[in-house]
């Protein structure tokens, strides 16, 4: 009887799951190879990953030809940059294009929260202009509309929007800052001046900064205790440690390859770190609750708590705890108590009260977003959506309300059957 329970509570899980929206840009760009540039370099800058872990985000793509302009002379780290000017964070359909506030607004974008845009260079320019025409453009005061709205590609209300435009939005100066390779940055100083002094020096003073520095340029990423972590108790003494053991320790916080927090934001096995051999895994388990990721070693945790650098193949982050892999920390079991003295002939057994252990709340998830007020219909000289997928009329809204009223449903009726079956 209790397997039948469980086999409808597990069946009631599925279904339900699988009613919550979830969008993958790389599959929806696929279907359109006007657009594989774009999406190749989505791929390669891991701006696919950062878009993938936003619940609403609007993709402003540009077709193959478009992009050639921008990706032409460039190297990646600007590619990167300024493709981020092109993920807005909100939902925007070609409807909604036409009924914003005043005619015009100002949206942030993914460039915004790379830390690197000062004042208004991460966010872009929305306007609705006369004849039906949308224009896009900086919102760098003076910067122009250099951009307009095509079509709309691809439409999940209200979850992830792909709208084409006719031409890059460019920053002032972002295509001009300077771009230094991986091999250019001083990774010490960069520790240095983020508060991570004591990791700086340690990885100095035992070498491992030479391996930082030879696999910087094909990609790294480093998880760096800052000062605070290194005093914090529990913190093993190094000194105590053989050489071997250290530097293992030291390359545990580092892992090849370039994994910006986007990408742990969607990771879901564990990763490997530059100290992993075949004597031991030495890996990583990675949790996200929001927009906070937390690293887990085994014999603790820790919270990433800053993005020092985040420049394509090099990723600098702060953490706040040292991280103690499981193969040099792992805790032994701990030893039988010794028993109490005998006080009468026949002592009655002590039994030791067992500890309760609290399973952890699960975090919670962030509310979607709400729905906008769309009116029905579009100026009529307005661009026209050429992909049946991209009609985003106000059945979208149905369709949101009719998967909540369907998970509603789905556990009444989950419950009516689990009470059949006890009764």
């Amino acid at each position: 009887m209790g397997h039948k329970i469980l086999f409808f509570l597990t069946l009631t899980t599925v279904v339900l799951a699988t009613s919550i929206s979830a969008h993958n840009i790389t599959d929806i760009l696929s279907g359109f190879p006007e657009y594989s540039d774009f999406n190749k370099y989505l791929t390669q800058t891991k701006l696919n990953d950062e878009i993938n872990s936003r619940q609403t985000i609007t993709v402003l793509v540009l077709n193959n030809g478009a992009l050639s302009a921008l990706t032409a002379k460039h190297p990646i780290s600007v590619i990167k940059n300024a493709l981020s000017l092109h993920v807005i964070l909100d939902y925007y359909d070609p409807t909604k294009l036409h009924q914003i506030p005043k005619g015009s607004t100002l949206s942030t974008t993914l460039y915004q929260t790379t830390g690197n845009a000062p004042g208004n260079l991460g966010f872009v320019n929305i306007t609705d202009l006369q004849g039906g025409k949308v224009g896009f453009g900086s919102a760098v005061p003076g910067s122009k509309l250099d951009s307009s709205y095509t079509k709309a590609v691809k439409q999940i209300p209200y979850n992830i929007s792909v709208i084409e435009i006719s031409a890059p939005i460019i920053a002032p100066g972002l295509l001009t800052a300077p771009a230094p390779t991986a091999s250019d940055v001083n990774i010490t100083a960069a520790l240095e001046k983020a508060g991570c002094k004591t990791f700086a020096s340690l990885i100095t003073s035992n070498g491992v900064i030479k391996t930082f520095q030879s696999t910087a340029d094909k990609g790294l990423t480093l998880f760096a205790p800052n000062d605070e972590a290194f005093k914090a108790a529990g913190v093993p003494d190094l000194n105590k440690l053989s050489n071997a053991d250290r530097i293992s320790l030291l390359l545990y916080h580092a892992r090849a390859g370039y994994t910006p927090k986007g990408t742990l934001k969607t990771t879901k096995d564990p990763i490997d770190t530059l100290a992993t051999n075949g004597a031991g895994k030495y890996d990583l388990k990675v949790t996200t609750a929001g927009d906070e990721v937390t690293l887990h070693t085994g014999v603790d945790s820790s919270r990433i708590a800053d993005t020092v650098l985040d420049a394509t193949p090099l990723a600098i982050f702060t953490v706040d705890n040292v991280l103690l892999p499981e193969e040099l920390f792992g805790k032994s079991p701990s030893p039988a108590p010794a028993p109490g003295p005998v006080t009468t002939p026949s002592p009655a057994p002590v039994l030791a009260p067992s500890p309760a252990s609290k399973a952890p709340s699960p975090a919670k998830a962030s509310p979607p977003a709400p729905p906008a007020e769309t009116p029905t219909n579009s100026p009529a000289d307005s661009p026209t959506a050429e992909s049946e997928s991209s009609k985003t009329t106000a059945s979208g809204a149905h369709n949101v309300k009719g998967s909540a009223v369907m998970a509603v449903v789905l556990t009444g009726c989950a419950t009516v059957i689990s009470s059949l079956i006890l009764s």
